[in-house]
Order: C-alpha cells, then structure tokens, then sequence
C-alpha cells in the first residue's frame, strides 16, 4: 500500500519594507522548483494583522515560512519576532530574520526571542540569490516543519 502526498503550494510570508529588496527576493524565487506563493507586507502592523488574520487579512492562509526584516516602519520587526514566538498560535513558523544589520545586539536578541536563523543580507546580487535559494532549500527540502 502506497500513500500519495499532493505537493501543496509552500506560503513564504515576506515582511520587507524595501521596494528593491522585495523584488529582488521574489526574483530570486522564480527559478524555484518547488511550489510557492510568496506574501508580502511593508510594516510590522500589517505582519501582525495577516499572521492573525485579522480585519483585510481574515482569509490569509497560513505561512510555512517567515522572512523578517529588523527595521520595519510602525511596529519594528523585533517586536514582531517576539509577538510571534509568544503567541502559541504562531511560534512553531519557522522565522528567519533577514536583514542588512550586521549589530551583535540585534543577533543576540534576536536569538534571545528564539529566531530560527538570522541571515545578514548581502549587497552582492549573485550572493542575495544564493542566501534565498539556500532558505529555500534548507526550509523546504531538508528540514522537517510542523503541519500547524
């Protein structure tokens, strides 16, 4: 007896305000293979309402992953890291700070609220493309991630 798994649409829940970074991680996401939907918000407001689905949000599906940028406009993504990893609702997504701070305060506190991975953006185009390939890879293809 076999059991067919239906390979379902991975939900990548991208919290950026930068224009140009957006672009350039959805850019870097085309050449995926695996199914996705990349979801994106500018503030950390907006985060917040879509993880609870909340007011516009209320049908928003659930991300299996999170990209989070620290400096966010509204609500700061270290806030929104330690909402997330307080509500039992939401700690299980796996959140991975991407961000161009490079400050040892940042990483220490931000593994402090239990951050999955911080990643420090690169300027470099060939080396942005790798470190989002390589999240997608390692979160996707080699971890194993809870259902809910």
């Amino acid at each position: 007896m076999s059991v067919e798994t239906e390979e379902t649409h991975k939900i990548i829940f991208l919290v950026e305000d930068n224009k140009a970074d957006i672009r350039l991680i959805q850019e870097a996401l085309k050449t995926s293979t695996l199914p996705h939907q990349v979801v994106t918000v500018r503030d950390g407001i907006d985060a917040m309402a879509y993880l609870r689905q909340e007011g516009e949000y209320a049908d928003a599906p659930r991300p299996d992953l999170i990209l989070l940028d620290l400096n966010l406009p509204r609500k700061d993504g270290r806030e929104v890291l330690a909402e997330i990893k307080s509500d039992p609702k939401l700690k299980r997504i796996p959140v991975v700070v991407l961000t161009t701070s490079k400050n040892e305060d940042d990483i220490y506190h931000s593994y402090d609220l239990h951050v999955n991975c911080y990643i420090t953006k690169s300027r470099n185009l060939s080396q942005l493309f790798q470190i989002v390939k390589g999240i997608e890879e390692f979160w996707f293809s080699t971890a194993t991630l809870p259902l809910e």
